[in-house]
């Protein structure tokens, strides 16, 4: 009795060429593929899952726009990671802006008293997810790929366009700040990381 045929599935670069053909099938393969991991560094980029998915949506419409000047490098979630780290980097940057701008607007004259601190001390998750989130984005983004997504101190190096005793420098120090947000719900300090998928080699 023969044994059925197993389809290989096409690689990222293989959908992309069809992306850029415009073939819509490719593209949706491409965010089913991806969207989970997106979503994830998005999260934990800007600790909080609402926001972190209507980033993703961005992220993929400028994946798809992007797609007739796509060059395949080996790595495709690499490059939605980077234009997804854009997208908040230019989110915080309007927020600074609004924020210069706050004192000058008039106030409703039954405004209700601003909430007190959006970190909610009764989960420890939701502490950490607070915390990492308000990191200067040089540590956050380096944190959050080697602890979270298993990327190499090489790899991150690569791509952000820095030394790798940067990054290392960067990891460390965002680690430092991370554990002092959480100083109060830390636990004997214990090593924070989650297990990630390792990236897989150029």
């Amino acid at each position: 009795m023969s044994m059925p045929m197993v389809l290989e599935q096409p690689s990222d670069a293989e959908l992309m060429v069809r992306v850029r053909e415009g073939d819509r099938d490719a593209f949706s393969d491409l965010v089913d593929r991806h969207k989970d991991a997106v979503v994830s560094y998005l999260t934990r980029l800007s600790g909080d899952r609402d926001r972190a998915e209507d980033l993703a949506q961005d992220t993929f419409l400028r994946l798809f726009r992007a797609a007739r000047d796509y060059t395949e490098q080996g790595y495709l979630r690499a490059f939605l990671f980077r234009i997804a780290t854009n997208l908040v980097r230019s989110g915080e940057r309007r927020e600074r802006r609004l924020r210069l701008l706050l004192p000058f607007l008039p106030r409703p004259e039954h405004a209700e008293p601003a909430a007190a601190s959006g970190m909610l001390r009764r989960e420890l998750h939701r502490e950490m997810a607070a915390a990492l989130a308000k990191l200067p984005l040089r540590y956050r983004v380096p944190l959050v790929l080697h602890e979270i997504e298993g990327w190499s101190y090489v790899d991150i190096a690569q791509e952000i366009g820095c030394r790798e005793g940067t990054v290392k420098s960067r990891v460390h120090r965002g680690r430092k700040q991370l554990k002092q947000k959480l100083e109060t719900y830390w636990s004997g300090g214990a090593a924070w990381k989650t297990p990630g998928t390792p990236r897989p080699a150029k």
